[in-house]
């Protein structure tokens, strides 16, 4: 790993040289292009080239299009794009302004289906990113797959979801960051800019509030601007903060009545105002409704055409603009807006060019492989089963597609892999499918591991088949996969194709039955109680069965925590029926978000509820002792710190977690997660940690004023493993009145 840092560090290094040299050959070219001169800020340089486009090349920056073949609409792959992109936007050559090549994204260089699909290196799921807890992970992740997209001659990357797990049935859930709006923030930014660190630019998405698929493009989300600020929009600010996208992607839904690619309180008053965000917006793909409303109320960039019903930012728009509807000083804003992020991301300065050949896949599967294994979740180890002993003589693999490779989300992230599908032919075969197994199967490195062992596989079709195979067994590992994509929620949080059934009956038969799960988010456990461990591990990635088999024998300690809360059943919900399902076509909805700020275990903590696991559970081969927490306020910020004491006989990674909670005034809910820190401890060390805690975060939002407010008096400040109640320590500190302005800054204490 070590190796792979550093090939890392030495390729940003010659990134960084050739991007001086870059600047420094454009400021002294002479070629009378001023906007060229990279001594220049990206504001005065997007300024400067703005002035000498005509009407015409201003349009051709805010109409994106297609980047393949659609079959389904009469429309041509343009011959510039890219075969099997997202999208295409035409630059102007004469005055050195390249094309932006889109790349759909977030787990890797995304392919659209097809004869001539790309092949690339996926991560694991953004739910198991999420769940290492750890930035560096994150950033590694994003460095890694913004690599890989330059060497294919993108330059924009559709990455960066930040959606909040407000329902666990949400099909693209696994593409996104959890249910808490500092993880979430935090981890997504970073991967954020290590995508931009390739000087590619990034998205962030989907804004706002586009937290199912079904009825996505035609339901109306209501919410206030209090919750909305301290919840979802919370989430996105702070990811938008540390990531400094280039770009943020409007989504398909409706908030509040408008659609949010024409939604001027989104767009232009939360995003451009408060916010002072400097580039650009693109739609999502067929989210863009209008001409006139769209880009008055803040829409930058028309994507993906011809998902749309029209070409609205084309003739239209251009018509629009002669005629006054849309005033000139908009559509400069637009343009200005588009080139203001080439310039700031290095997309003029070093243009792309596809160069596959030098992709290095080998070391890329290493970062991938690094990141399942940070993320994996042991959530149950009863009597030390795990991690599993060499020397076992017969075991027993069952079900999951065990013997071929690990399981993929689908939708628009789907990274293809080389060597294709390991599984090839599940339904759904078409969008958002196919269904994708990666070929690297857990049994082939389970096997490696045990030489001298009997390592028999059953696809688990047969129940009571499998429990016979499962009851001579020295151990038994049962593989349970969920398949989730975009486009389409899960009905339940239930196990599919009677998997429930299947565990049931090979823990019946042997007590030594461990779990893996390979899921997009939450499921229900019924078989819990009989079972002594289980493992959940994500949609796992590229080298997914490789990283599997080394947390289970121990190589690698887990250190995974839930980025997201299990419930015990959905009746726990907020809504326990998922709304518009089953969709129907064109059928306008509400959804009505009344739990508000308090999402996740915010809500769990409010109505009382016992969850099945909860948000922060992760359980290690190690044993850790939380303590000497202190906690004090200086220049108004509170900080706090502590020590994790590694109190077993393994080396492992501990996720200390900060909660506050009020106790002289009201939240939406008992506590919030103020700060965490991942520490690797060697056996009977300790480490010491500290956070200092956003004010945001020990603040209401104030509407009225766009101020955040801090009630004084007293707050309980929590060391915990988990959200659940667990608590190692605590202690109270004393707030005084303070108030803050819309991003956090301090306007008076």
């Amino acid at each position: 790993m070590k190796q792979i840092a550093k090939k890392i560090s030495l390729s940003s290094i010659a990134v960084a040289v050739a991007i001086c040299c870059g600047h420094a050959l454009a400021a002294e070219s002479g070629t009378g292009q001023p906007w060229m001169n990279a001594r220049l800020g990206a504001g005065e340089r997007a300024s400067l080239a703005l002035q000498a486009m005509t009407l015409d090349e201003k349009l051709k920056l805010v109409f994106g299009y297609m980047g393949a073949d659609v079959e389904h609409k009469k429309f041509t792959r343009l011959p510039e794009a890219h075969k099997q992109s997202a999208g295409l936007i035409y630059g102007v050559p004469r005055l050195g302004i390249p094309n932006l090549w889109q790349a759909d994204a977030g787990l890797g260089v995304a392919s659209q289906a097809g004869p001539d699909v790309r092949t690339g290196t996926a991560l694991p799921s953004g739910m198991n990113t999420a769940a290492t807890w750890d930035l560096q992970t994150a950033y590694a992740g994003g460095a890694m797959i913004g690599a890989e997209a330059r060497g294919y001659g993108f330059n924009v990357l559709l990455a960066g979801g930040v959606n909040l797990m407000r329902e666990p049935r949400n099909g693209r859930n696994f593409e996104y960051g959890g249910e808490d709006p500092l993880l979430a923030g935090k981890i997504v930014g970073a991967q954020i800019r290590g995508i931009q660190s390739n000087r590619v630019i990034s998205t962030l998405k989907h804004f706002a509030f586009n937290d199912q698929e079904t009825g996505r493009t035609t339901l109306n989300v209501k919410i206030d601007d209090r919750a909305a600020r301290m919840s979802d929009l919370l989430a996105l600010q702070i990811a938008n903060e540390e990531g400094k996208p280039g770009a943020v992607m409007c989504s398909y839904n409706r908030v509040n009545g408008a659609y949010a690619c024409e939604n001027n309180y989104l767009l232009n008053e939360v995003l451009k105002q408060d916010w002072r965000f400097n580039g650009w917006v693109m739609s999502d793909w067929g989210a863009t409704h209008s001409t006139i409303p769209a880009a008055n109320a803040g829409l930058d960039q028309q994507s993906g055409f011809p998902f749309d019903h029209a070409d609205y930012f084309a003739a239209p728009l251009k018509e629009a603009v002669l005629n006054g509807w849309v005033p000139p000083a908009r559509l400069d804003d637009m343009a200005r807006r588009v080139l203001y992020a080439m310039f700031e991301h290095g997309v003029v300065d070093q243009p792309v060019a596809p160069a596959p050949e030098k992709i290095d896949f080998k070391a890329n599967a290493a970062v991938s492989m690094k990141d399942a294994q940070e993320g994996m979740v042991l959530l149950k180890n009863h009597g030390d089963i795990l991690p599993l002993k060499k020397d076992a003589r017969r075991v027993v693999v069952i079900g999951g597609y065990a013997d071929k490779g690990v399981l993929a989300g689908g939708g628009s992230s789907l990274v293809y892999p080389a060597g294709g599908n390991a599984v090839p032919g599940l339904e759904p075969k078409v969008w958002p499918g196919p269904v994708m197994v990666y070929p690297s199967p857990p049994l082939k490195a389970i096997q490696q591991r045990l030489p001298k062992a009997t390592v028999v596989y059953h696809d688990g079709a047969d129940k009571a088949a499998a429990a016979k195979l499962a009851r001579e067994a020295d151990v038994v590992l049962v593989f349970a996969t969920q398949w989730t994509a975009e486009a389409m929620d899960v009905p339940t949080l239930a196990l599919p194709n009677k998997q429930d059934e299947l565990i049931a009956a090979v823990a019946a038969a042997n007590g030594k039955t461990v779990v893996v799960l390979e899921t997009g988010g939450p499921v229900t456990m019924p078989w819990l109680p009989k079972v002594p461990a289980v493992l959940e591990a994500w949609y796992p990635g590229t080298s997914g069965g490789e990283a599997i088999a080394s947390v289970l024998f121990g190589e690698v300690n887990p250190s995974g925590h839930l980025p997201a809360t299990f419930p015990a059943s959905e009746s726990q919900l907020p809504r326990p029926a998922l709304d518009g399902y089953p969709e129907v076509a064109d059928r306008r909805f509400d959804v009505d978000y009344h739990e508000g700020a308090a999402v996740g275990y915010k809500w769990f903590d409010l109505k009382g509820h016992k969850p099945l696991f909860p948000f922060g559970h992760g359980l290690s081969y190690t044993q850790f002792k939380l303590e000497d927490l202190k906690a004090g306020v200086r220049d108004g910020v509170l900080h706090a710190s502590f020590t994790v004491r590694n109190t077993g006989k393994v080396a492992g990674k501990e996720v200390a977690q900060v909660y506050v909670a009020p106790l002289n005034t009201r939240w939406e809910a008992p506590k919030r997660l103020a700060g965490f820190q991942k520490v690797d401890v060697k056996p009977g060390a300790s480490a010491t940690a500290a956070v200092t805690v956003d004010p945001r975060l020990l603040a209401d939002y104030d509407a009225a004023s766009k101020t955040w407010k801090v009630a004084p008096g007293d707050y309980r400040v929590i060391l915990a493993a988990d959200a659940g109640g667990s608590q190692a320590a605590s202690t109270v500190v004393h707030l005084e009145a303070a108030t803050y302005d819309v991003n956090g800054k301090p306007l008076s204490r």
